[in-house]
């Protein structure tokens, strides 16, 4: 059967500079198939002049100036949040191969990404919708992308002293944390900073966001979970009279006093997933539930 023209975005990590055979693999697999290939510019030319792949791309992209069937991440998680902030309202499809260790987004491994392909040809996949959160200031504008994939993180800065987080909820007051700041987490990213404090494992689809402290100062502050139709808002004191705010790791300083106003954005990030492939079995491999090691 004659296999239809796609077009393919490809974004990468440009410090893997041991995985150039795996690389190779994928570029070689997409031209077996008569794809389109379009490659983010720092890619293209890490590609060229650091790993000496010779790319035949039809287009070379900056910022989000590109249009896609699907999109291919080369990377770990890191890499795919920023595949995700480029694709952002398009909502095409990703694609994550995990050229690292860990990755529950990633979580196609180079040595099947051929068979992934082929079955992108054969509609042998699914999609997952992944909510996002979006973040609103009544002050100066965030710089970068206002929009979280994994989460979104008010810590202290530039002092050994906690801050003050007052939240409320849809107008209502919730407390005030006393700590080292608050990690507000969508499913996709309760595996990531938010379990690391303490929060709760989320599985993706679930319409719900959490909130969790980050070494908070009162032992009685737990995280607390609730619906993603919520509106949340936090004002932040601060020693510092300053704070940062980060958006799936991407950090920004924001004045003390700074209204910040989160809710689930209007679009959603689409994941490519493997027929077969269920996401507990993505659990209890990543994080090693059942495993004796005795």
């Amino acid at each position: 059967m004659e296999h239809r023209k796609l077009r393919f975005a490809l974004f990468g990590n440009i410090y893997q500079t041991k995985k150039s055979a795996s690389i190779q693999k994928v570029l070689s697999c997409l031209s077996e198939h008569g794809a389109e290939l379009y490659v983010d510019m720092e890619y293209y030319y890490f590609l060229k002049d650091n790993q000496r792949i010779d790319v035949n791309a039809a287009k070379i992209f900056t910022d989000d100036d590109f249009q896609a069937d699907f999109v291919i991440s080369m990377g770990g998680d890191g890499t795919f949040l920023k595949a995700a902030s480029r694709v952002r309202e398009k909502m095409i499809p990703i694609l994550g191969v995990n050229m690292g260790r860990l990755g529950f987004l990633a979580d196609v491994s180079p040595g099947d990404i051929e068979r992934c392909v082929e079955a992108i040809y054969q509609d042998d996949f699914s999609i997952e919708n992944r909510a996002l959160i979006k973040v609103e200031t009544d002050g100066e504008p965030l710089e970068g992308y206002d929009c979280a994939l994994n989460d979104v993180a008010i810590l202290k800065r530039d002092t050994a002293s906690m801050i003050s987080i007052h939240a409320s909820i849809n107008g209502d007051h919730l407390t005030t944390y006393q700590a080292d700041g608050l990690v507000v987490s969508t499913p996709t990213g309760s595996t990531a900073y938010s379990l690391s404090n303490g929060g709760p494992i989320i599985v993706p689809g679930t319409k719900v966001f959490s909130m969790t402290a980050v070494a908070p100062h009162s032992m009685n502050i737990r995280p607390i979970v609730l619906s993603d139709s919520s509106e949340i808002t936090l004002t932040v004191e601060s020693r510092s009279h300053n704070f940062l705010i980060a958006i799936d790791g991407r950090s920004e300083k924001c004045k003390e006093g700074t209204r910040l106003t989160l809710r689930r954005a209007p679009y959603d990030v689409k994941v490519v997933k493997r027929s077969g492939r269920r996401y507990f079995n993505t659990l209890r491999e990543k994080m090693m539930w059942g495993e004796d090691a005795r």
